[in-house]
């Protein structure tokens, strides 16, 4: 048995050799055909090339599905990093959108206060708000502008509408604006057209309610309420609202400040009506001037 092994390796070896050096001899010689710059050579090619290559389409499926395969997958990945870029894109163009917002809401406010018409003769400082007191018992909010303004305990603020409240604490840089709403504030007011002068008295709700109306037949529901000037603390004809009636019936004031958005707050500079001085000049009876001779008689 040994014997045989060696008798049938003895000869498959020469056998793997021999036909080794065939195919080369075959590949050397394809190659050299195919190198060959002959126009019969040339004609050959041509003819081995039609007879076979058509053929070899099923050959070359699959190498041609693997590489749409790889070309697909190579555009697949393009498209998620588009995808990506456009997320990060978008994210980026929705916080560019959110700024805008709140430039577009500041504008408005910012417009709402230069379009409001006053007394020519009051100034104004325009404030921003800081914080929110966001007390249940106590309506008040704190603006960034203080003593080193001028601001002075008791001037009248503004939205880009009505009246929103009054200062009550000023410091170096801050100064805290008590609102209509809180309850103890008490803004005196007119009731137009009918001329009845009221005061809008504050209780912690959105709208406060009217107290010391005369004569209510003559008040309705949508007359506008405005500041009276009475006590020289407010300006008179300042807006704070309209008239609504509670379901109870009980009259108050539709405030026509913007509660839920105080951003910008205006200071007006009100310095107190001018007291009337030398009344008797004005109410006691005017003499008409003597004649000077008359005196020179007298004197004689």
């Amino acid at each position: 048995m040994a014997k045989d092994r060696s008798n049938s390796s003895d000869y498959t070896g020469p056998v793997r050799r021999l036909l080794l050096g065939v195919l080369v001899l075959c590949l050397l010689g394809i190659f050299l055909v195919w190198r060959i710059d002959s126009p019969r050579v040339e004609r050959f090619r041509a003819q081995v090339t039609d007879r076979f290559v058509p053929g070899l389409d099923w050959a070359m499926a699959p190498v041609t599905g693997t590489i749409n395969l790889l070309k697909d997958f190579q555009s697949y990945q393009r498209l998620a990093e588009q995808n990506s870029e456009l997320r990060s894109e978008l994210r980026r163009m929705q916080a560019w959108k959110e700024a805008a917002l709140q430039l577009e809401q500041e504008n408005a406010r910012l417009l709402d206060l230069n379009n409001v018409r006053l007394d020519p003769r009051l100034t104004y400082i325009t404030g921003v708000v800081l914080a929110d007191s966001g007390s249940p018992f106590r309506q008040s909010v704190l603006l960034n502008v203080g003593a080193r303004d001028g601001i002075v305990d008791g001037w009248a603020t503004m939205d880009g509408i009505g009246v929103v409240g009054r200062i009550s604490g000023v410091g170096q840089n801050t100064a805290r604006v008590i609102l209509l709403t809180d309850a103890s504030s008490r803004i005196p007011a007119v009731i137009q057209p009918s001329g009845q002068r009221v005061i809008v008295s504050g209780d912690n709700s959105a709208a406060p309610p009217i107290e010391f109306l005369e004569d209510s037949d003559v008040v309705r529901p949508g007359h506008r309420v405005i500041s009276s000037g009475d006590g020289g603390v407010f300006p008179a004809g300042l807006l704070i609202g309209q008239v609504a009636a509670d379901p109870s019936g009980k009259l108050r004031v539709r405030l026509a400040a913007d509660y839920q958005r105080l951003e910008f707050l205006r200071v007006l500079r009100h310095h107190g009506t001018d007291p009337v001085s030398d009344t008797a000049r004005i109410i006691g009876p005017q003499l008409p001037p003597q004649p000077q001779i008359a005196q020179d008689e007298v004197s004689q």
